[in-house]
């Protein structure tokens, strides 16, 4: 395959084949451990949300049933933000693996 070169006087374009099946591959692992990554970051945010919840019930600053129904959406959120990542992720591995 070549490579060519063109210039418009200001920029050089230089044409860039696309990548080996090999290389895609290599490229949908980083997208799987940049998912994972992201999971990761997500479940940290949700374990810091519970452990502050779980001071404000001690302290008696929300009550048992405010910090369920807390505990309930921010488990929600945290299932839906996994979903998008997750989705996300998919979407651009299908979009690396074409040809």
């Amino acid at each position: 395959m070549c490579i060519r070169d063109r210039s418009d006087g200001e920029v050089i374009r230089r044409g860039i084949p696309p990548p080996t099946e090999e290389r895609r591959k290599e490229l949908v692992k980083v997208v799987h451990k940049r998912v994972e990554d992201a999971k990761i970051a997500v479940r940290n945010v949700r374990r810091d949300a519970l452990e502050e919840l779980r001071k404000l019930e001690k302290d008696k600053k929300v009550s048992r049933d405010d910090n369920a129904r807390a505990t309930d959406r921010l488990q929600k959120l945290t299932d839906r933000f996994i979903a998008d990542v997750s989705r996300v992720g998919a979407d651009k591995e299908a979009e690396i693996m074409e040809v």
